[in-house]
């Protein structure tokens, strides 16, 4: 666990190790499979064995929000987290990164990242990447990683062209 953070709003959240706790789990894929757009659908079964393999899994409750990040020698198979592994020696992978509807706007995705940042250091990552939505656009999401500090260092077509995505990287 790590300290309380303030939000915006000036609540505070407790980021959380989703190693260690199974009782969120359900509701965290209803979050994700409601947001399937910008990510995709996921069953417990996969979400659980993404975990498993996550160097970083955290979350704030009650189902507000996730994070999951692996690093390059991760036994993970991500079509997105192979690529960066072709390019790149030494990163965290973002794979995904979700709030629910309800909680979006408040902050909470800063507060998942400022602590994945501060975890990337502690691990000796000084690259963090991700890919967003080009098609379909999302652009909150690009306003986001643009003000945490991430840039454009390739682009793929994916689903049959239904999909393009930007990668992107922060030193």
């Amino acid at each position: 666990m790590t300290p309380e953070r303030p939000l915006r709003s000036a609540i505070t959240v407790e980021i959380k190790d989703l190693h260690a706790d199974l009782s969120v789990r359900d509701g965290l894929v209803r979050v994700n499979n409601l947001s399937d757009r910008e990510t995709s659908m996921l069953t417990r079964e996969r979400f659980d064995r993404m975990i498993s393999l996550a160097r970083v899994a955290t979350f704030i409750e009650p189902s507000a929000a996730f994070l999951l990040a692996f690093a390059e020698d991760d036994d993970f198979d991500g079509g997105h987290f192979l690529w960066f592994r072709s390019h790149f020696d030494k990163f965290l992978y973002i794979d995904r990164i979700v709030v629910a509807a309800d909680r979006r706007r408040l902050g909470l995705g800063s507060v998942l990242y400022a602590d994945l940042f501060k975890r990337a250091e502690e691990l000796g990552h000084k690259s963090i990447v991700c890919e967003v939505n080009l098609q379909p656009p999302n652009p909150i999401s690009d306003e986001f990683h643009a003000a945490q500090g991430f840039e454009e260092v390739g682009r793929a077509t994916i689903e049959d062209g239904a999909k393009t995505v930007r990668y992107l990287l922060r030193r």
